[in-house]
């Protein structure tokens, strides 16, 4: 009597085993898109099925949740995720991923657009060499914070990863020189974001041979650049016509001349697009998100033009895109929409 239940219980596992195993593809790959990264690298390990399937399927994952022995977990997973286009390394707490796995992935996962390797300081110069080799293709790259760079891996990167249009080197003081700059500006033609926040060693001449290589820049952060100034900013606005979000956090150098000179690049991108069709237009108007704060030389009328000439710089409460934090002597300045809202509450 035991022995028939016991054969009548294997037999229900092993059917439900087989149900599992034989689930339709595009009903697994649902299944999987509920899940986290986590759970879906748990998922791959019921049956060599889900295995097969997950691991030729999946195009992105994010391995930030590992906080214990990353480099096993990727060593494993990298010659069976051979379709992955976007993958997060980030790390959260204590630095763990080596140069030696960041080859692995490089070695086998091919495809690779987007690749966040931030706040990995033990990664060097061999890592930027083999993401180079690897991966021609990347078009977002973030390696913020990540201190073991230097400006000749930076420059090789460039060489190679010609297709950049999202790259965040925040952090990355040692690397971001005038060297790294130009050979951004050089190679990287589609570039539309950078991050060169905290980087020390930015200045004029690197901004400038940055900018004058790539004037698709969309997104520009200087946060805590201090060696550059108003040269910095005219050149931006003289070369960069799309320009729509530019942060100068801490830049105490700036004046109101790179003010103006903002003020005026709208009047230039105005003829710059004026051909094209009314609905596309209004996409090319300009700064819509700008940071002064702790720019302390610049002044109330300067700032104020400059939201006349954008009126999608807001320092309503509602939608605040002009920061000024620390800046006393512009509490004056309003956008168009919290002027209105003074005029109709004054009192008549």
């Amino acid at each position: 009597m035991e022995g028939e239940k016991l054969m009548e219980s294997g037999a229900g596992e092993s059917r439900v085993k087989r149900e599992w195993e034989e689930i339709q593809l595009e009903l697994l790959m649902k299944i999987v898109s509920f899940m986290d990264d986590r759970t879906v690298i748990v998922a791959s390990g019921i049956c060599s099925r889900w295995r097969n399937v997950i691991c030729s399927e999946l195009t992105r994952i994010s391995l930030s949740w590992c906080t214990n022995n990353m480099n096993k977990l990727v060593l494993s997973l990298a010659p069976k995720l051979t379709k992955l286009r976007g993958l997060t390394l980030r790390q959260k707490f204590e630095p763990l991923l080596d140069d030696d796995t960041v080859e692995t992935i490089a070695n086998n996962c091919h495809d690779l657009e987007d690749l966040d390797l931030s706040r990995n300081s033990k990664l060097g110069d061999p890592s930027l060499s083999a993401l180079a080799r690897g991966w021609p293709n990347l078009t977002k790259l973030n390696i913020s914070d990540c201190s073991g760079f230097s400006d000749d891996g930076l420059e090789f990167v460039s060489s190679r990863c010609r297709k950049l249009k999202i790259l965040n080197l925040s952090g990355c003081g040692k690397a971001v020189t005038h060297k790294a700059l130009k050979a951004i500006g050089d190679n990287c033609r589609q570039l539309e974001s950078i991050n060169l926040g905290k980087c020390p060693r930015v200045d004029d001449a690197g901004v400038m041979s940055l900018v004058y290589g790539c004037p698709d820049l969309h997104v520009v952060d200087l946060d805590h650049c201090f060696e550059i100034t108003d040269e910095s900013v005219i050149a931006l606005a003289n070369n960069c016509l799309h320009l729509r979000s530019l942060n100068l956090y801490g830049c105490e150098n700036i004046t109101d001349r790179a003010m103006y000179a903002l003020a005026h690049s709208r009047v230039k991108n105005k003829d710059e697009v004026f051909w094209e069709p009314v609905k596309t237009r209004g996409e090319k108007e300009g700064l819509m998100n700008l940071n002064i704060s702790f720019c302390k030389a610049v002044t109330p009328h300067a700032v104020q033009a400059l939201c006349r000439s954008f009126p999608a710089l807001h320092t309503c409460s509602r939608r605040p895109s002009l920061i000024m934090h620390g800046c006393k002597k512009l509490t004056s300045v309003h956008c168009a929409c919290a002027s209105q809202l003074h005029r109709a509450v004054r009192p008549a």
